[in-house]
């Protein structure tokens, strides 16, 4: 019994610790870039864009979905990184756990 009041314990503290990493992750900003630095993209860990920045060469109308295009590659390196972050995050709390591989936990 004291067995399970300890894994219930440890249950309960990784929850909260996981409601902070949440938390944090809505504030850690990462930035993702397309076309040599042309295109610059900055979001939170958790994948909610927060600015787009076009270098002013790129403002030619004839080339707007070269444009468009890099901007969406802009936008994925970004989430990349961001879920890099959150991943490393993750393992720092759950390390020694015994997770099954391929668990998602967030």
């Amino acid at each position: 019994m004291r067995d399970l009041m300890g894994m219930m314990k440890q249950a309960q503290a990784m929850q909260e610790k996981m409601a902070a990493l949440q938390g944090e992750l809505d504030t850690v900003e990462v930035s993702g870039a397309s076309g040599g630095g042309a295109v610059r993209v900055t979001m939170t860990a958790k994948g909610q864009v927060k600015g787009v920045q076009l270098d002013p060469a790129l403002m030619n109308p004839d080339e707007r979905e070269i444009l468009e295009d890099l901007i969406v590659a802009a936008v994925n390196d970004a989430r990349g990184k961001a879920e890099g972050v959150a991943a490393e995050r993750m393992g720092e709390l759950t390390k020694g756990l015994p997770l099954p591989p391929g668990l998602k936990l967030f």
